[in-house]
Order: structure tokens, then C-alpha cells, then sequence
């Protein structure tokens, strides 16, 4: 314990540029209840360029004797820490990041548990993850449950339990002095923690750690995503260092400590590794997918499995773990094919009678023989789902759908496979209270999610979803909304396939109960209701959108936002009945699988046969199979067709500059809307810069004056908001989707630039000549942005030449027009392979593929699996 001359706590932290955050974590120690008598604290500044140095000086000078700052050129994380290990005298030390913060009783709460158990070795502290953004302090650390209780525990007796973060960890300081133990500056860019609090723990035979649920620390999760862990995802160091001077340097010290691997350390280990395999590559952000990195990564994730029981171990993991992460674990790497034994039936439609039954496994699909009624059939719809990791495919999926009407049987290689109605929970060693509680408590998370939608009882909050309530069932409301199919585009505008689908259905099939719901007020409320059918719009969010959406069959949009798939203002009152039909605005050529797969989507309309196939076919990452997905075309592209005819060549007067958004630099959509807050920053961004350059060029517009063309200029509506404050010179025309045809604007192109947005295809469609610009593609195509490059390859598959700097999209431009109005060569080839229709029939198509949707299609042939 401490003594007169030496205290209690060393608090150490590594300061690096982070002056912003420096004030909340400054505060945080002043304000300790303990006071900061039995404490020293160390601030090593490591070479610190911003007001970080400046700060630190200033609070030393306040508290002489207790604060001191150590400067050092800048060296990262661990030799700042290793600095402070030398600097500091106390008991007991310690090493939050500056960026975070610690509750007023923390120190107090780690005291009395230290006075209390002289002989423990480590403390554990309760992290907590306080938002920026929203400045909420949430407990939703995936680890939450290990401090239920505040457990004291000798972990070679409790293989569940692990501890990895070193600043939210107390360690005795004589302890790691007299093992010569450092912070590995080698692990990077993350588990340089874990590694040290392994290596700690390994000095003794039976390490004894107390988990203190009230000591809490709040880690900071930064609101421009900057901190270390949010910034990992392409260090090339978290895919080779960590797994070789961490994992394995780990397995290697604790089998010669110990003979064999401890249980507890195993578990971390294994902890560790799931996070790379929680979600794979399309929904798992920027991460690097081909070439030697990933290359290198398998094969030291192979050696670490290697070394490590899985199957022993994965039972203590944490309940957090996905189950397709345990799987990968404990088969991905395993040379002999699995195959799981049960086959999980789900997802009943009663109206089709079909049934989607799914299996995992590795390696070559297993010879399958279906069975209905002890005869054997083949499923109406199939394929096989990929699960890719780091560019190479760990885990497999089969999807079929089957019909519901007949007694099922499976033999998969000869031999009978078992059938289950739901998945039970993965078999474990140990049984947490917090496991207890979650799974026996009738009042608990799990069981209210057991009950199914239809049976929840709604208990509305706002005024308007308590009228909708009362009045939705009264008999004249239930006969004017009876099967009503609603159509929508965005909450804030139209013109695009919903829109022009409705106009269809309401000339063509006046028995369908056809209603459009928009945003009240604006140009395009004006332009709906002057342009005809206003009887049939509603205003979004109203009292009138409520009752019929309560009383829909069929919800049918160009857009799959949660605002108008799962908008909370009917939810709220009523379940979703209807059954949603995603009609697009645009064909799918990137992976968007991470945005689209969660949703329920009973049409999924797709334009060209590429598309088809890859979002149908087989191994590709969506679940979506043919039951679902439709080569109809868009209906936007039978107005379009109809549009463009209207145009001629000597009536094509305008160069199309039409960029898309970027992931990356949005702020959140406004709760409930489509919206998003103006961010006036983005006007210094990267992107900004790379198109004005681009759009100030003279010989742009020289060309277009020569050429009599105007230049307009039409971002994704994402972007509308930034036009008016965007310096455009006086060539360049600014361009709205709000209050005018989009279409008419693709109509009138005699070329069309973008960078990777799939209005390409609207011009293709047009047979209008195309320009790529994408300055930004490592970026875009590695995640950054909402999917991660598809099937779809711009330099193989592209309709017009690939640029990657201004100067050479310039030229491009310059020489597609010089070239004609058409596209050239291989362009025009690839365009007439794309799109094998042009009849006008699209909508059409639509409409007989939901009313299929209603009616039984278990009777129907099967429909073979789209082959790319």
C-alpha cells in the first residue's frame, strides 16, 4: 500500500495532439472525490504540434508536486507509456487516454477495492462509451457483463473472463518493473493493450483480478471517427503486426509460462480475432481485400486457430460474438469441408406458400436431393450465399425457398439432415447472471422480442398516431384505404420510379387503390398536384398518411430509407402489413449488400442481367434470391425512353456534369426524414476541391461555347444543399432534382459526366456519350462510401473513358464531344449487352410481379439460379 513517500496512484497518460479533448479529461481528475493527495499523475507529451503542451504546462503550474509533464519527441502510444512507467513512483498505476474521462468516485471506487484485497493482482474498470456526437454516455460495451457484481475472480478458475484495456487497468508498478515489462511500440495499430495486459497477467500462477462495475470510464467515441480504434480499419499493421507480434507472441509467452495456453487467455484471444470476422468485407467498411496484406493476414489467422482449441474455447466467449464470426473461428481455415447438420426453416409466407430454408458450411456445395412428399423436386428459388473476409470466402450460405404446402425432407451426400423452426442459443461453459436474466427473465430484451410484430401491443405517444388509432378501423376509413397500394419516391420528392409507376397504375388499372404520399409544401407538392391525380396525394407524416399506411397492402418506393420502410409514426399504433416492393432509382453495379440485406423486401427490382446475377446469383454476398429479385427494368426508364425521343440530336444542349455523394464526409440523416443538416465544411473537402477544379477549367468551357452546349452542373441531392455557397464560375449552370425533370435534363445531354454515380445509366440508356471521373476510387471502392465494388468494373464494363485527375477528365470531355452525339465503338457494344430491352414495358413488368406476390407460388416451375 502507499506510504508517506510514496502514493498510491501513478495516473500516466500518452498526450499526442488531442488540445480539444484535453480540458474534459483535466476536469475529470480535479473533480475526484478522493482528492489528489495519494495520486501523481505523469503527462507524457509526445511531440504534441496543437495547444496540447501549452494546456499540460498550465495545469502542472496549478498543481506543482502533483502534475508533471515529460516531453519526448514524438515515438507513439507505447514509448510515451514506457517513458511513464520510468517517471512514476506509485503503488498502483495506470493509463487513461487524454481524450477520455473518468467519473468523479473512480479513483475512490479502485481504493477501497485495493485496501480491501491487498493480494489482487490487477483491477478491472467498467468502460462506458460516451457518444460525441449526441453527448450521451451509454453502458453498451460489448464486455458490460463481466462487471455485473463487481466480481473478484482468480481467472485460472474462470476462462470467460479477460480484461485487455490498459487505460481503463490498474497494475502493480513494482511488478511490471521487476519482469523489465514495456508497452510493444511494434503492436499497431491496435491490441498494443491487450498484449501488455497478457504479458502482465502471465508473471502470475494465479492472477487475481477484481471486475469493478462502479469504477467507470468513459471512452470518448470521437465525433470526426479519429481516434485509433475508429481509424484501424486500413492500417495494414492490424492485419500483420497484430496477428504476429501480438496474437502469436501472446500463444508463444503463455505456453512457455505455463506449458499450455490459459483458458482465460485463450478466450481473449479468440475475443480478439472475432472482430475481424464479425462482418464480412461489403458490410464491413474500408479494409483491405486483395494483395499481400490480406494475403499475409490469412495466413497468420490460420496459424493462431492453429494453435488455439477452438472448439473448447468458443463455448466461453461472450454472447456478443455473431454466430457467423464463431463459425468462421471454428471452421474457415479448417482444410476438411463442414457442413452444419441442421437446416433452419423460416421466414413462412402464408400467401405464397413458400418456406426459405438455410444452412452453412465450407467448401464445395454438398449433393443436395430435395424432397416433397417422398418425391424429389427441385427449389423454386436457390443459391448460394458467400460470406467473404479479406477478399477470400471463409463461410458459405445455401438459401432456397420451398414449398410450404407438402411434407419436406432433405439428403444432403446420401445422408438425412435434421430441420429446426429456430436457431438456440450456442451451448456454454459458464452461466453469467446477466446470460440468466437475458434468456429465463419473462421481462427481459429476448423475451418482448419473441412476441411476434402483429401481437406487440401498441401503446401510441403522439397526438396524431392516438386519432389514427381511434378512427382507422371505422368503416368508411377501412373501405377508402382497403388494399391500398402506396407509392413513394423520397419523403421530400418525386419524379422518379414511384412517381411514374403511379401515374401508370392510376391510367391503366383504375381496380388498383392507388395513393402517392410526399412531403406537404414546396416545389414538387406544387408540381404533383398541378401535373394531375392531386386527389391521391397525401403529405407525409399527417393524420391521413397514418390511417393509410395502417390499412396498406403494398408499399412501393424508389428509395429503402428506414423513414419509409419502417416509418414510427404508423409503427407506433399498428404493425407494417404491407408488403414493401423496392422499385430503385438507379442499377446496382456496387456491393450494397450491407444496406439492403437486414431489409424486408418482397420485389426487388433490377434492370440488366449483370445485375440480376449479382445480387441473385450464386456466391455473392446478398440473400436475396430469385423469389425476390426481378429483371423488370426500372419504371423510370419508360419515361425516360419516352422523354429522350423528345430530344434529337439538335436538341441536346447541355454537358451533364452529375456527381454522386460520399459516405464519408455526410453528417447522420435527420431522425425521421431523408434530410441531412447543411454541413458547411464539406465546401474545404477533398471532393469539393477535385470537381471545382474540374468545372473552372477554360477549356471546358471554351469547348462549350464552341460546341453550344451548356455546362450544368447537378450533384446528388445529398449535395443540393451546398450549391448555393459553392463558388461555380459564370459558364457553369446550377442544377436542382427539386421543381424540374431530372429526366428531361438526361433527355437534353449530349454528354454526361460523372464520377461513379449510376445515373451512367440512365445516359447509357439514352445512348448519350459518358465520362468517369474519379479521383477518389481506392476510396469509394474499398468501402468508403455506402457498398464496396461489385461485379461492376468501369474500365471493363464502363460506357464511355475512365480519368482519375482534372486534366485528363477535361480531355475526355473535350473528345467525346468532338466525337458526336453518339457513343463509339466498344461503348455502344456495351451498352446494347446491358440493356437487351427497350419495349417501354417496364411498368407493366412491376405491376404483374406484385400481384404475383399475392397469390400461391408453390405451384409454379422453378426458376434457375441467374448465372453471371
Amino acid at each position: 500500500m502507499a506510504t508517506d513517500s510514496r502514493p498510491l496512484f501513478s495516473i500516466v497518460s500518452a498526450v499526442y495532439n488531442v488540445a480539444p479533448y484535453l480540458p474534459d479529461f483535466i476536469d475529470s481528475i480535479e473533480a475526484q472525490t478522493t482528492g489528489l493527495d495519494d495520486v501523481e499523475v505523469v503527462m507524457v507529451d509526445d511531440g504534441s504540434t496543437d495547444d496540447s503542451s501549452r494546456l499540460l504546462a498550465e495545469w502542472a503550474a496549478r498543481r506543482p508536486g502533483t502534475v508533471r509533464v515529460v516531453t519526448q519527441e514524438n515515438g507513439g502510444q507505447g514509448a510515451a507509456r514506457n517513458r511513464g512507467i520510468q517517471e512514476s513512483t506509485g503503488t498502483w498505476i495506470t493509463f487513461p487516454d487524454p481524450d477520455d474521462v473518468l467519473e468523479p468516485d473512480y479513483l475512490e471506487v479502485v481504493r477501497d477495492f485495493v485496501r480491501a484485497h491487498p493480494e489482487a493482482h490487477m483491477a478491472a474498470t467498467n468502460r462506458l462509451i460516451w457518444n460525441e456526437r449526441s453527448g450521451k454516455v451509454s453502458d453498451s460495451h460489448p464486455l458490460r457483463a463481466m462487471f455485473a457484481g463487481s466480481p473478484y475472480v482468480d481467472l485460472s478458475a474462470s476462462p470467460d473472463r479477460f480484461h485487455g484495456s490498459s487505460p481503463a487497468t490498474f497494475f502493480l508498478l513494482d511488478a511490471i518493473r521487476d519482469a523489465d515489462l514495456r508497452f510493444d511500440s511494434r503492436v499497431r495499430p491496435n491490441f498494443e493493450d491487450g498484449h501488455f495486459n497478457c504479458r502482465y497477467l502471465f508473471l502470475f500462477d494465479r492472477p487475481q483480478v477484481g471486475f469493478l462495475q462502479r469504477a467507470k470510464y468513459h471512452y470518448r467515441k470521437r465525433e470526426d471517427a479519429s481516434s485509433t480504434l475508429q481509424t484501424a480499419g486500413m492500417h495494414p499493421g492490424r492485419y500483420t503486426a497484430v496477428p504476429e507480434h501480438g496474437y502469436l507472441d501472446v500463444i508463444r509467452r503463455g505456453k512457455e509460462a505455463f506449458g499450455e495456453l490459459p483458458g482465460w487467455a485463450a478466450t481473449f484471444l479468440l475475443y480478439e480475432l472475432q472482430w475481424y470476422f464479425s462482418r464480412p468485407d461489403p458490410k464491413a467498411g474500408e479494409r483491405p481485400v486483395s494483395g499481400e496484406v490480406p494475403e499475409r493476414f490469412h495466413e497468420l489467422a490460420r496459424q493462431i486457430l492453429d494453435e488455439v482449441d477452438v472448439h473448447a474455447t468458443s463455448p466461453y466467449l461472450p454472447p456478443s460474438v455473431p454466430p457467423q464470426a464463431r463459425l468462421v473461428l471454428e471452421h474457415g481455415y479448417d482444410p476438411e469441408p463442414w457442413v452444419e447438420q441442421e437446416v433452419l426453416l423460416h421466414d413462412l409466407d402464408t400467401t405464397q406458400e413458400l418456406v426459405r430454408a438455410t444452412y452453412f458450411f465450407t467448401g464445395d456445395l454438398p449433393e443436395e436431393q430435395w424432397l416433397a412428399n417422398g418425391r424429389p423436386i427441385e427449389p423454386s428459388h436457390g443459391k448460394v450465399r458467400a460470406w467473404a473476409y479479406y477478399g477470400r470466402t471463409l463461410l458459405r450460405q445455401r438459401v432456397v425457398w420451398l414449398p410450404a404446402d407438402v411434407s419436406l425432407r432433405l439428403l444432403r451426400n446420401g445422408e438425412p439432415a435434421d430441420f429446426i423452426y429456430r436457431r438456440d442459443p450456442r451451448r456454454v461453459q459458464v452461466a453469467p447472471p446477466g446470460q440468466l436474466r437475458w434468456w429465463l427473465n419473462p421481462e427481459s430484451g429476448f423475451a418482448r422480442s419473441e412476441i411476434p410484430d402483429m401481437l406487440r401491443q401498441r401503446r401510441p405517444t403522439s397526438r396524431l398516431s392516438k386519432v389514427a388509432a381511434r378512427i382507422k378501423d371505422r368503416p368508411a376509413v377501412a373501405r377508402r384505404y382497403a388494399d391500398a397500394w402506396v407509392f413513394m419516391d423520397r419523403v421530400h420528392d418525386a419524379a422518379d420510379s414511384a412517381e411514374i409507376l403511379f401515374r401508370y397504375v392510376r391510367e391503366n388499372h383504375p381496380e388498383i387503390n392507388a395513393w402517392f404520399v410526399l412531403e406537404k409544401g414546396g416545389k414538387e407538392w406544387d408540381r404533383f398536384r398541378a401535373e394531375g391525380h392531386g386527389d391521391r396525394l397525401v403529405a407525409y407524416k399527417s393524420l391521413q398518411w397514418r390511417v393509410l399506411m395502417s390499412h396498406a397492402t403494398h408499399l412501393l418506393s424508389s428509395h429503402a430509407d428506414a423513414a419509409i420502410v419502417r416509418p414510427w409514426p404508423v409503427l407506433e399504433f399498428t404493425h407494417a402489413k404491407w408488403r414493401f416492393h423496392f422499385l430503385q432509382h438507379g442499377v446496382i453495379k456496387d456491393d450494397l449488400s450491407s444496406w439492403l440485406d437486414p431489409k424486408r423486401i418482397e420485389t426487388f427490382v433490377v434492370s440488366t442481367p449483370q445485375e440480376l446475377a449479382s445480387i441473385a446469383g450464386d456466391d455473392t454476398s446478398y440473400v436475396f434470391t430469385t423469389k425476390e429479385v426481378a429483371l423488370t427494368g426500372l419504371p423510370r426508364f419508360d419515361r425516360l425512353q419516352a422523354v429522350g425521343d423528345r430530344f434529337p440530336v439538335d436538341k441536346r444542349d447541355l454537358l451533364l456534369v452529375a456527381p454522386t455523394w460520399r459516405n464519408n464526409l455526410m453528417p447522420p440523416i435527420i431522425e425521421g426524414s431523408q434530410r441531412r443538416d447543411l454541413d458547411l465544411s464539406l465546401l474545404d473537402s477533398y471532393f469539393v476541391k477535385a470537381w471545382m477544379e474540374y468545372l473552372r477549367d477554360d477549356r471546358l468551357a471554351k469547348a462549350c461555347r464552341e460546341h453550344g452546349v451548356t455546362l450544368g452542373f447537378l450533384p446528388h441531392p445529398n449535395l443540393q444543399p451546398l450549391l448555393p455557397h459553392l463558388d461555380l464560375p459564370a459558364h457553369v449552370t446550377p442544377l436542382s432534382y427539386e421543381g424540374q425533370d431530372p429526366q428531361e435534363l438526361f433527355a437534353r445531354a449530349r454528354a454526361f459526366v460523372t464520377d461513379f454515380s449510376s445515373v451512367a445509366f440512365n445516359a447509357a440508356y439514352l445512348q448519350r456519350p459518358v465520362v468517369y471521373y474519379q479521383f477518389d476510387a481506392d476510396l469509394v471502392l474499398g468501402g468508403g462510401h455506402v457498398g464496396r465494388a461489385g461485379y461492376y468494373d468501369y474500365e471493363r464494363d464502363g460506357f464511355g473513358p475512365v480519368t482519375a485527375s482534372a486534366e485528363d477528365a477535361v480531355q475526355a470531355t473535350l473528345d467525346v464531344l468532338g466525337a458526336g452525339p453518339h457513343p463509339t465503338g466498344v461503348y455502344q457494344e456495351r451498352i446494347d449487352v446491358t440493356f437487351p430491352l427497350r419495349d417501354g414495358r417496364c411498368c407493366e413488368r412491376v405491376v404483374e410481379r406484385v400481384r404475383l406476390t399475392e397469390r400461391d407460388r408453390s405451384d409454379l416451375p422453378p426458376v434457375p439460379t441467374p448465372q453471371a
